[in-house]
């Protein structure tokens, strides 16, 4: 009795290590058949994005075929589909738990398929990342940074991959859902004896000759003032395109200040201090 019990242990020991060697050999065969086909395509790629879409594949499959050759030897072992339902009971559940964020993206993926709250090539606020969506994926918001690097809103070169399950957590603010314009302001400060309808007239015609080079029809230009300690700040204000804000208001300034320069009514207004020296 003894005896045929440990025939059958040995027998059920020696069936699970044949079955294991058998899925390790397939296994070992596949990965360098696998290994030498990838070889291959990296050497007849072209860029980075096919490497990279090379290397991607090739995972996956081995994940794929790892999957189906553990299905392979459970099903050798136990000879029945029950054990299979079983397996794949737990293994969804442990999907379930370890795939949350992935699943939550593809949630945030469908929201912006249906809701569009921006498109490619929108310049975008999300949570405190700026820039100009480049690529919209399944799991990602591919973003070209502006700013980051300098305090200003040109591109930094950087691409910024924002998983897309963070869209239900943070804010987003669109500059271009509506049309490519954003309002934008130049200003400066000018002395209180300066002629501040003429300020204000130099900033409106600076505006507007510059941004005749961007657009047919330029939109509503207005000024602001108000009082400083040491002067009066003027501002004009605009709509400009989104993309060329800062050359746009970069060029704005230096025509304001060149025509300054050569008004004899208008002074600009700074910080300094005046010694007075008594006879």
């Amino acid at each position: 009795m003894v005896n045929s019990i440990n025939e059958i242990e040995w027998s059920s020991f020696t069936r699970i290590l044949l079955i294991v060697v058998l899925v390790l050999i397939l296994y070992w065969v596949f990965c360098r058949l696998l290994g030498i086909l990838k070889k291959r395509l990296l050497k007849k790629a072209k860029n980075k994005k096919e490497r990279s879409n090379i290397e991607i594949f090739s995972r996956a499959i081995k994940y794929i075929v790892m999957f189906f050759l553990v299905i392979f030897a459970i099903l050798s072992y136990s000879g029945s589909l029950t054990s299979i339902g079983l397996f794949a009971g737990l293994l969804s559940a442990a999907l379930g738990w370890a795939l949350q964020r992935p699943i939550s993206g593809m949630a945030a993926w469908l929201m912006l398929v249906v809701k569009r709250p921006f498109e490619i090539g929108d310049r975008v606020i999300i949570g405190n990342v700026k820039g100009d969506i480049s690529d919209i994926t399944l799991t990602h918001v591919h973003i070209q940074e502006i700013g980051g690097t300098i305090p200003s809103e040109e591109i930094s070169g950087r691409l910024i991959l924002i998983p897309n399950a963070k869209l239900f957590e943070e804010d987003i603010i669109n500059y271009t859902k509506k049309d490519n314009f954003i309002l934008d302001e130049v200003s400066f400060p000018i002395t209180f004896e300066s002629d501040i309808n003429e300020a204000q007239k130099i900033a409106k015609e600076s505006a507007k000759t510059v941004l005749k080079d961007y657009m047919e029809n330029t939109k509503e230009i207005y000024t602001r003032t108000y009082f400083q300690p040491s002067g009066v700040d003027i501002f004009v204000r605009y709509l400009t395109l989104t993309p060329k804000r800062n050359e746009i208001s970069s060029r704005i300034t230096e025509k304001i200040f060149n025509k300054i320069k050569a008004c004899k009514k208008v002074r600009f207004a700074y910080y300094h201090s005046e010694i007075l020296l008594k006879r």
